[in-house]
């Protein structure tokens, strides 16, 4: 029964404020005879007069009066909220949350959301960095970031970063006490630093491509890591090869601390998309931060 009362208690409000039916009407923006059969019909269902009416003015009845004591606030308070929602969408302000790994963040995400975050203050940003392929949905994050292969068909993706290529780099020691691969397949010979990824239920066997012929090779070694900086860091020491994003290892190999082998196998594929469910509604906080973080290149 409330249901079908909502718009006419509101009628009735509005009416006994203005102590008129004609100048109520022309308020609601709905016809006089549409606003008094309202009221006629509230009143019939409840079985009690609320109005009463002259040819001069229209007033509460004592029933009515409690009524719209009762009701009154309760509206102000539901338009004064929705006006303030109507702000959230206009403002640039808000919470979002995004779920991504840890290459990412640091790669491409952290780098654009500095200085997005400095030019607006109201706006805070909730990242959660994991390795696993999260459901962004039920986690209820506003956005993921993966690579371009992953993203499931029905979410919309934004590129936000060039392509990029791993990298089997060791340093100087290893690879004169041990040799080099002169192949993929001469890694299960080495001695390898590990990657465990949970989604994929066991260590990630790496991943080779060349001339259009896709590679797996699975590999052993004394240490398994699920840290990026770690992998890095066992490599410089000298402990084994890893399996590392080129920019990881730009200045070292620079540097002269790591060296890269088996280069021809290790093509560019696709950078890092942000992604989020088809159907949802932007924000201005999170229309503006797609736009710092698309790739521009």
């Amino acid at each position: 029964m409330l249901k079908d009362n909502f718009n006419d208690l509101y009628y009735l409000t509005v009416v006994a404020q203005e102590r008129s039916f004609t100048r109520a009407a022309a308020k609601l923006g709905v016809s006089q005879s549409a606003l008094s059969h309202a009221i006629k019909g509230l009143e019939e269902r409840l079985e009690i007069r609320l109005l009463t009416r002259t040819t001069r003015s229209v007033a509460p009845t004592e029933a009515g009066e409690r009524l719209i004591n009762t009701l009154a606030p309760r509206f102000s308070e539901i338009e004064t909220e929705l006006n303030s929602l109507t702000e959230i969408r206009d403002r640039v302000a808000g919470n979002i949350r995004i779920n991504l790994g840890e290459h990412a963040l640091q790669s491409t995400v952290w780098p654009a959301l500095k200085p997005f975050l400095q030019a607006y203050p109201d706006v805070n940003v909730e990242l959660t960095t994991d390795n696993t392929l999260t459901d962004i949905v039920s986690g209820r994050f506003d956005a993921g970031v993966r690579l371009g292969e992953q993203v499931a068909k029905d979410m919309v993706a934004v590129r936000i970063g060039p392509d990029w290529r791993m990298l089997v780099v060791g340093s100087p020691d290893y690879f004169a006490r041990h040799g080099r691969p002169d192949t993929p397949h001469d890694l299960q010979h080495h001695r390898c630093i590990n990657i465990r990824l949970p989604t994929l239920g066991g260590l990630y066997a790496w991943e080779f491509s060349r001339d259009g012929q896709d590679l797996r090779v699975r590999v052993e070694g004394q240490l398994t890591f699920n840290h990026l900086p770690a992998r890095v860091d066992a490599a410089i020491s000298g402990m084994g090869l890893a399996f590392v994003p080129e920019d990881t290892v730009a200045g070292a190999l620079a540097e002269g601390k790591l060296e890269a082998v088996l280069e021809p196998w290790c093509e560019p594929f696709q950078g890092y998309y942000l992604y989020y469910p088809s159907r949802k509604q932007h924000t201005q906080a999170f229309a503006r931060l797609i736009e710092a973080l698309r790739y521009k290149g």
